[in-house]
């Protein structure tokens, strides 16, 4: 291979570094109009009445959409909303505008006017008159059965509060699943643990507030370019929202995404909707830019709520009953709630570990807080940190070494499991050995210490999926053209939200179809350029389309090795000729694609392929060791380093590989030590932007040592797995396990901030 495993520059790297790339608040269009949003002030309301007539009246304001002259058609947000497979369904919760906000944020008006000022100046003169509703904010109070109820038309008739369904995880490797089959694991037990972890709101804080330009023409045809994650599925949202044909709306983005993390799968918050509604009515194109505050308090954050685990285990270690139960925060409306819970017990509690017994029981609670949604990681985070909670436990009962507990439990290739798709490679063993070995583990861990300042280490593992098939509907389709110049082009709805997979996908062609990288482009972000393609999240980017793309190089080089071999040219069998570099040779005969390609186009023909393909799945697995350093008397807890071992089957682009662990590590570290959303009954959520939420700096930053293990999996293209999620899930269970080492004392909330480590060593004795 000359491209695959080589440190290739990124193809959008001189566009970025210049300042010339393009991105969504950069767009402007001739006689555009520029909205803003008119936001609930409370959790839970009623609107008896409400006045736009002062701010119609002001000069410069085109527009004014509400609830009541905007549609009222229920739809999802989130990408779940056409890639739902049957027969589920997706919960069709929200409406552009309410007359009942259920959240403070949610949207009620929105003015499109001729300047950013007007428009801000006209929110401010719509007269509402509300009637205050009672309102819940915790999951485990919403589940109460006397608490209010947040959606009475979408909510669970059988448990109050819940979102869709109550998700069920359920595997037993010798007998069909029962509850008693369950008890009769633990039963098998000599040992059974218990953990509980409570995890906060935490906000994706990506570069690029969500953003969106709406172009409706009177012809019927509705233009978006926006911050989406997923040109394709965003296009369907939309066309379903405002009753369009799908072959009428074009979505894409501008065409790079200042970040993403998750928060935009689907719509940008509703940014997109926003700008169209306001459009459809001026017959003007429509610009919509969140503020930094907007983005904080009405757009999608990670789950939040409660986490418990009982794992039981013989007195030798091996695992045998785990029964795992999450009671998440989803917010006021629906997004991903059902699916995130769902893969928060299929990967974060139950995909690590070879566990004969398993339960696990997902509550999608509806509260009146913001919606929570898609980050980076999506329900394994939560899930991995308890479950790890508890193999810590169970190594301090049974006194193990905890990598040697974790060890002898790991997932293998053959074991049997409830994945819907064969597990291919597993390295989870050989990232624990080198994570282990780069932290010291060995040296470092279980030392008695004293004094203000102790050190500990910490390690725990996961795993997460390549793609999202088959969960959801998840496949890819590219066209592969040959230029008549013999360069190669490559459509995609795929976007690119910063990671570099478009570089990659290049490398990956050139090597399937022996042409050279520098002539070869990519066009990608827009519904336009290609066939459906789900969009960029699910760790899958990198890992789907190329195999998508492995089919199409295949026969877009058939077809040029036949045509190559004819007797106008080689005169040759085509099984003989090989392309190389884009060179055809073969029985001492060759010749360039370029030429080739130029004389089959005078003769009207051109080499081009289109194929669509529902991708396979792979686990990428991960460990992580953790050293942190506890001031026992101001309760900071800082970290020192991160040894991250990540089995990405094979990889790619190093560089770019070592990039997303080191984004994904420091996110995690935020998680665990400094990040949390706090709400204020009667306010909403005091982060209202980053000088009010504490995201990790450059002095927060521990070295991060990125390890790269090749387990070659048998499923991926070149041997590939995913990794752009992975690096954040163990990182804040592996802090916790050193804070631990440290201190003594296990921790059961995050972050860890002083005021709750001092009230931990207090509560332990420890000063």
């Amino acid at each position: 291979m000359k491209y695959v495993g080589k440190n290739i520059p990124r193809n959008d790297g001189f566009d970025k570094a210049t300042g010339l790339g393009q991105f969504t608040m950069d767009v402007s269009m001739p006689h555009m109009l520029y909205a803003r949003v008119l936001r609930s002030p409370y959790a839970h309301a009623k609107v008896v009445k409400i006045d736009t007539s002062a701010a119609e009246a002001l000069p410069g304001v085109v527009t004014v959409c509400t609830f009541e002259n905007t549609t009222n058609k229920p739809f999802n947000t989130s990408a779940t909303m056409v890639t739902t497979p049957r027969p589920a369904e997706p919960v069709r919760d929200q409406t552009i505008f309410t007359d009942e906000p259920k959240y403070i944020g949610d949207e009620v008006a929105a003015v499109a006017a001729e300047t950013e000022a007007i428009a801000a100046e006209a929110i401010k003169r719509i007269k509402v008159e509300y009637e205050v509703l009672p309102a819940v904010y915790d999951p485990v109070e919403a589940l109460k059965p006397d608490s209010p109820e947040v959606q009475p038309l979408y909510g669970n008739k059988e448990h109050h509060n819940v979102c869709g369904e109550i998700v069920r995880v359920t595997f037993c490797e010798h007998e069909p699943y029962s509850d008693e089959a369950l008890e009769r694991g633990f039963a098998q037990a000599d040992v059974i643990v218990d953990a509980d972890i409570k995890l906060p709101r935490v906000k994706q804080c990506q570069m690029e507030v969500h953003a969106a330009v709406a172009s409706y023409k009177a012809n019927g045809t509705l233009e978006i370019i926006s911050t989406t994650q997923t040109p394709t599925p965003t296009k369907m949202i939309v066309a379903y929202a405002f009753d369009l044909p799908e072959s009428k709306v074009r979505v894409r983005n501008p065409p790079y995404l200042g970040g993403g993390f998750g928060v935009r799968i689907g719509i940008s918050g509703k940014a997109e909707l926003l700008a169209a509604a306001l459009s459809m009515k001026a017959l003007r194109p429509v610009k919509i830019v969140y503020s930094r505050e907007e983005d904080f308090i009405a757009s999608d954050t990670r789950h939040g709520g409660y986490m418990h685990a009982r794992l039981g285990a013989k007195k030798d270690g091996t695992f045998v009953a785990l029964d795992t139960t999450a009671k998440l925060n989803t917010g006021a409306y629906c997004t991903f709630g059902v699916e995130l819970l769902a893969v928060c017990g299929v990967c974060g509690t139950a995909g690590t570990y070879h566990i004969p017994y398993l339960r696990y029981m997902g509550y999608p609670v509806y509260t009146n807080q913001q919606t929570a949604g898609a980050f980076r990681g999506f329900g394994t985070p939560q899930g991995t940190a308890v479950v790890e909670a508890c193999v810590d436990k169970l190594a301090k009962v049974l006194d193990m070494d905890p990598i040697r507990l974790r060890k002898m439990n790991t997932m293998k290739p053959d074991d049997k499991n409830f994945f819907p798709f064969s597990v291919g490679s597993v390295g989870t063993n050989e990232c624990l050995d080198k994570a282990a070995a780069e932290i010291g583990w060995y040296e470092k861990r279980g030392k008695v210490q004293t004094g203000n300042k102790r050190r500990g280490v910490g390690i725990a593992c996961n795993t997460h999926v390549s793609n999202a098939a088959p969960f959801c509907v998840d496949y890819n389709a590219v066209n592969m053209i040959i230029e008549q110049d013999g360069s190669l082009r490559i459509n995609t709805a795929i976007p690119e939200i910063g990671p570099g997979s478009t570089t990659a996908l290049i490398q990956v062609a050139c090597d399937l179809l022996g042409v050279p990288f520098e002539t070869t482009t990519i066009i990608f972000g827009d519904s336009a350029a290609a066939p459906f393609d789900i969009g960029s999240h699910a760790t899958r980017t990198l890992y789907s389309v190329s195999q998508v793309m492995e089919d199409a190089a295949a026969e877009l080089k058939a077809d040029i090795l036949s045509y190559a071999a004819g007797k106008d040219f080689l005169d040759t069998d085509a099984s003989a000729l090989t392309l190389e570099n884009g060179i055809i040779s073969g029985n001492g005969k060759e010749m360039t694609l370029k030429a080739l390609a130029y004389e089959a186009h005078l003769k009207g023909k051109q080499f081009l392929v289109s194929k669509c393909k529902v991708p396979d799945n792979s686990l990428p697995f991960a460990a992580q060791a953790a050293e942190v350093e506890v001031d026992m008397e101001l309760g900071l807890v800082k970290v020192l380093k991160i040894a991250a071992a990540h089995d990405v089957g094979k990889v790619i682009n190093p560089r770019l590989c070592e990039g997303q662990v080191e984004g994904g590590v420091l996110q995690g570290v935020g998680w665990a030590v400094r990040e949390e959303m706090t709400y204020e009954e009667g306010k909403g959520f005091y982060n209202t932007g980053f000088h009010k939420y504490m995201l990790p700096t450059a002095d927060d930053h521990p070295e991060i040592i990125s390890i790269l293990v090749e387990s070659n999996d048998p499923k991926g293209t070149f041997g590939m797995k995913g990794i752009g999620e992975v690096g954040c899930i163990p990182t804040l269970p592996a802090i916790f396990s050193a804070v631990e080492d440290a201190t003594g004392v296990r921790f059961e909330e995050a972050p860890l901030t002083p005021d709750r480590v001092l009230a931990g060593l207090k509560a332990a004795g420890k000063i």
